[in-house]
């Protein structure tokens, strides 16, 4: 199963009525691709997973890049596994800045670290870590 794991920044931050647009748009066209993943907002920042046959990945990560609604992509972590990792969700979502998520003994700052940073690419661990912890407990 192909993934990539990528930051990017919003060119303007996105409202609550935004998000749940983008989601539903997200989700719609993710089934009908045969994609999973997830998707965590903070602060007009991005982290996205997505995974699936190769070729649509590579596909729709290429037209996600083109989108002139953010900027700063960075793959954080691309390549094989053994299966999903997502397989229940077309796309799951957090939005980072909620104080339930905030709340989370687990919360990580990880996306408060500057998207230019190198932690992102020298860290994979924690990109995991974070990805892990969202998808254990948001439901």
């Amino acid at each position: 199963m192909f993934f990539i794991v990528y930051v990017s920044s919003a060119v303007d931050l996105y409202s609550q009525a935004e998000l749940v647009e983008l989601l539903e748009k997200s989700r719609e066209k993710n089934a009908r691709l045969g994609l999973t993943g997830m998707l965590l907002y903070k602060d007009g920042n991005f982290m996205q997973i997505l995974e699936g046959e190769e070729s649509t990945v590579r596909e729709l990560f290429a037209t996600i890049s083109d989108d002139k609604r953010h900027r700063g992509i960075l793959i954080l972590v691309e390549g094989n596994r053994e299966e999903r990792e997502f397989s229940e969700w077309s796309m799951g979502f957090c939005n980072l800045n909620s104080p339930e998520v905030l709340a989370m003994p687990a919360y990580s700052e990880f996306l408060n670290t500057p998207l230019t940073s190198e932690e992102f690419s020298l860290n994979q661990s924690r990109c995991w870590s974070l990805l892990q912890m969202f998808k254990n407990n948001v439901r």
